[in-house]
């Protein structure tokens, strides 16, 4: 037997060993699902999904209309504080789950349509103790699969996070001070239409000031996609 033909056989029995006796089951109700999909039909039936238009007017973007000029905004799902959603973003941020990022790249692909698509890609960025802290960043797996898709360039080091901080714990007057420099450009960029990607909008104050990092340059546009909405 040829080595390459029996890497290859092997490689296909341990593969079949695994879902024979490591099957992959629903985050949600443990029942046994196909290979990468982490949610099964059942449970994907609790989500509310938003079906937004992307360059249509919407509330996400009647939203950020109130904290920087935006061209179109689309969420894919709401955040539902005691259902299902929270608990696949929880799972996603907490649980050394990044891979759930492509599940929701997928049903992203599904509903996103872009009459023009934007000229760059690029996600919210963790500081780099935090980066340390978690292992990753739950927004890449997500980024790169929606980049790809697309054909849209995506450059997740366009931006750097210049403080860390505890999510919304920036309160007081130092706090908000640091909190209005918290973002900074490692590139100059001109002229470009700017897709912001990060995981759940609720006040929207840290897209703003990633926005208006890239809108400082007024040739500039932005336009947002998050995975999940609450407010």
């Amino acid at each position: 037997m040829q080595l390459p033909f029996l890497i290859l056989t092997l490689e296909k029995d341990s593969e079949m060993f695994a879902d024979f006796f490591f099957p992959d089951r629903c985050v949600n109700c443990n029942l046994i699902i196909a290979a990468k999909t982490y949610v099964c039909e059942l449970c994907k039936n609790q989500i509310s999904f938003c079906n937004l238009e992307f360059e249509a007017e919407n509330m996400l973007k009647e939203h950020c209309k109130t904290l920087f000029p935006v061209e179109s905004a689309f969420s894919l799902m709401e955040f539902q504080k005691e259902g299902f959603s929270r608990e696949l973003m929880h799972q996603l941020k907490y649980k050394n789950r990044p891979n759930i990022g492509e599940i929701f790249a997928d049903w992203t692909i599904e509903r996103l349509h872009f009459k023009q698509k934007p000229d760059l890609i690029t996600s919210i960025p963790l500081h780099p103790k935090k980066m340390k802290e978690r292992g990753y960043n739950q927004l890449h797996i997500y980024t790169e699969k929606i980049a790809n898709s697309y054909k849209i360039p995506f450059d997740n080091e366009l931006i750097k996070r210049n403080y860390y901080t505890k999510a919304q714990a920036l309160k007081n007057k130092k706090g908000r001070e640091k909190q209005e420099q918290l973002f900074s450009i490692n590139k100059e960029i001109v002229g470009k239409h700017v897709l912001i990607i990060d995981d759940v909008f609720t006040t929207g104050n840290t897209m703003s000031m990633m926005a208006w990092e890239i809108l400082k340059n007024k040739h500039n546009k932005v336009s947002i996609l998050v995975m999940a909405h609450d407010y």
